[in-house]
């Protein structure tokens, strides 16, 4: 019978060469017109054909470094970069050199917001030459990373780059104006001050520029970050094999260097700034939140909160009490060999010229609760006799009962209690913590002249606004006032001139004096000038106050006066102390003989060696002093 033929797909097609021959080789032959004799012959099966065809078509990597890269090509896949388009296509050289330049950029990019300091001090080049932990560790995890979940994690650690680069650059603005970083539970509030701050010294127009500069900067510091780990992790997934090496040399480098604490110029070279930096603002949150919680039971005790009217201040009945801020009137201004000539030639000449009006002086030292600005942090740690060191410690007290100095004096009944306050130029819901029967702010003084700078009028203004408003009355209580003096804030230029105090007037006289005053930005960012000009803006606010004092007080007058806060680094210098100054002055020779056991230097300007106290200290001392009773 006849053998049964195999279904029709049992065999697998021979594929036809994509060029076949024009002519198939004749197959040689045993003899002349005899076919050949093929019995021994190996027949090529279908599958064989096929692999020695693909062997011949597959060269053979001409060495162990091609065979890495064909396998970087290959594990690349999607992540390969587009064929050259455009002008790349026909200026490849001028293509890869731009290539090459956005792609070190983004690398410069990251690892300085890595390694960036948050503390001028520490700004040096050497610390932009440290080996980060950070770029190790970023590389190894996004180089194992599907594509997908790659980019997502490449955008949000850019975002995270950035976020962290805005905060240091805060931390660096905090530092140089107030001492302190920037902190990220309580300090947003700020930046509303930052902003009417820019609007009362440059104008609406320019405040408006600025915060629109700013606003472009962050954005711009985001989307970069961004941008730049992105591409730099499409770089390590297309050359996975150098890159997988570069990171294991760059890690062991790191653990040695770490563990043997090599420096470099100083500085350690095994660098974990950001995880640092990290750590250190969630421990600051920590405490922040912590603070708030212990600070307001500290609050609620009070070593007076009991004590009966009339034993509060007993010894000064019958006396009008100044209490008076300069602003940024600290101990840099008498010490240091730039402002301390001029300020220290003025105090002595107004302690001279308080002496022959028939007043006392005595004076000493204060650790202020601030530093560079936040002035109403100072006021309150001053009245109150708590530690006002940030803004959730002012709103827990200022929302509290706690008592106050001034506010002693209206609990007694015996004192008309009064504010001036020209820097304050809104509603103000604080007045009743402080005790303040009347406060006068800056729309309520009548001032009719120009500003200067950020100060709404000239001290020597709301001193005359004072006279006629308050002082120079005729009224059944003594006074108690709370004067705020502010010609000596920031920057410092325009400075106000003293005129006889018959021509203030309505202010309008000062319009000639403030067109000739230098201008903020010839002074602000000159180091020398910046400080000849505060030190002269601090003459003026002493001047104007003790100049008052003589012309309008009497034997019934008692001024205690102070700075705030030291001024910005810029002036009092790098890691300068917190004191401040402060000085009683009365006509009353008792009133300082109830001081004499405080070691106080006589005149307005304190001795070196004068004693220091923290401000918060002082309200139980004065109290104390002048006959309060504690009644916890």
């Amino acid at each position: 019978m006849p053998e049964a033929a195999p279904p029709a797909d049992s065999t697998p097609p021979r594929k036809t060469p994509p060029n076949p021959p024009a002519e198939q080789p004749t197959p040689p032959t045993a003899g002349a017109g005899t076919p050949a004799d093929t019995a021994d012959a190996p027949i090529a099966t279908p599958s064989t054909a096929e692999g020695e065809e693909a062997a011949a078509a597959k060269p053979e990597p001409a060495s162990a470094d091609a065979a890495i890269s064909a396998d970087e090509e290959e594990s690349a896949g999607a992540d390969a970069p587009p064929a050259p388009r455009g002008w790349r296509a026909r200026y490849p050289g001028v293509g890869r050199g731009v290539t090459l330049t956005v792609t070190s950029l983004a690398a410069l990019l990251v690892l300085f917001a890595l390694l960036m300091p948050n503390d001028p001090d520490r700004f040096r080049p050497a610390v932009f030459l440290r080996l980060p932990v950070e770029a190790i560790f970023g590389a190894a995890v996004l180089m194992v990373l599907p594509r997908t979940l790659r980019l997502i994690t490449a955008v949000l650690a850019g975002l995270s780059l950035g976020a962290m680069t805005v905060l240091n650059l805060l931390d660096l603005g905090f530092n140089e104006f107030l001492g302190r970083g920037f902190n990220v539970v309580l300090d947003w509030v700020l930046f509303d001050d930052a902003r009417t701050y820019l609007e009362d010294s440059m104008g609406k127009a320019g405040a408006v520029g600025v915060v629109v500069a700013v606003i472009v900067l962050v954005i711009a510091v985001f989307a970069l970050m961004a941008l730049s780990v992105v591409r730099l992790a499409n770089l390590l997934a297309r050359h996975s094999g150098r890159a997988t090496r570069a990171t294991l040399v760059a890690g062991t480098v790191w653990v040695a260097c770490s563990a043997l604490g090599v420096q470099f110029a100083g500085v350690q070279f095994a660098a974990r700034s950001t995880a640092g930096a990290v750590q250190n603002r969630v421990d600051r949150v920590q405490a922040t939140l912590k603070d708030e919680a212990e600070f307001a039971k500290i609050a609620k005790k009070d070593t007076f909160a009991k004590t009966p009217p009339d034993q509060l201040v007993p010894d000064l009945r019958g006396k009008d009490v100044i209490f008076a801020f300069i602003e940024s009137y600290g101990r840099s201004a008498i010490e240091d060999p730039v402002m301390a000539p001029g300020v220290d030639a003025t105090l002595d000449d107004k302690t001279a010229e308080l002496t022959e009006a028939g007043y006392a002086a005595k004076s000493g030292w204060l650790t202020s609760a601030t530093y560079g600005g936040s002035s109403w942090l100072g006021h309150s740690t001053f009245l109150s006799g708590l530690w006002i060191s940030n803004q959730a410690r002012y709103r827990t007290v200022t929302a509290g009962e706690h008592l106050t100095l001034t506010g002693a004096f209206q609990r007694t009944g015996d004192w008309r209690t009064v504010g001036i306050m020209p820097g304050v130029q809104k509603s103000w819901p604080e007045a009743s913590f402080y005790g303040l029967d009347n406060v006068y702010d800056s729309r309520e003084l009548g001032y009719k002249g120009p500003k200067f700078s950020w100060s709404t009028m000239p001290d020597q203004y709301a001193l005359s606004a004072y006279q006629r408003l308050e002082h120079g009355k005729k009224r059944d209580k003594p006074l108690m006032s709370e004067i705020i003096l502010t010609s000596s804030h920031q920057p410092w230029a325009p400075i106000p001139k003293t005129i006889p105090w018959d021509e203030v007037g309505d202010g309008s006289v000062y319009k000639d004096i403030q067109k000739e005053g230098k201008k903020a930005s010839d002074v602000f960012y000159d180091s020398t000038k910046v400080k000849e000009e505060y030190g002269k803006s601090i003459q003026y606010s002493v001047t104007s106050l003790i100049d008052y004092v003589v012309k309008y007080g009497d034997k019934n007058t008692v001024l205690v006066f102070l700075g705030d806060h030291q001024p910005l680094a810029r002036v009092s210098g790098d890691h300068a102390n917190r004191d401040v100054p402060v000085s009683i002055v009365a006509h009353d020779k008792s009133v300082l003989d109830k001081i004499d056991d405080w070691g106080w230097t006589d005149g307005i300007k304190p001795d070196h060696t004068a004693p220091v106290w923290r401000m918060d200290s002082f309200r139980d001392r004065f109290l104390t002093a002048y006959g309060s009773t504690p009644h916890p």
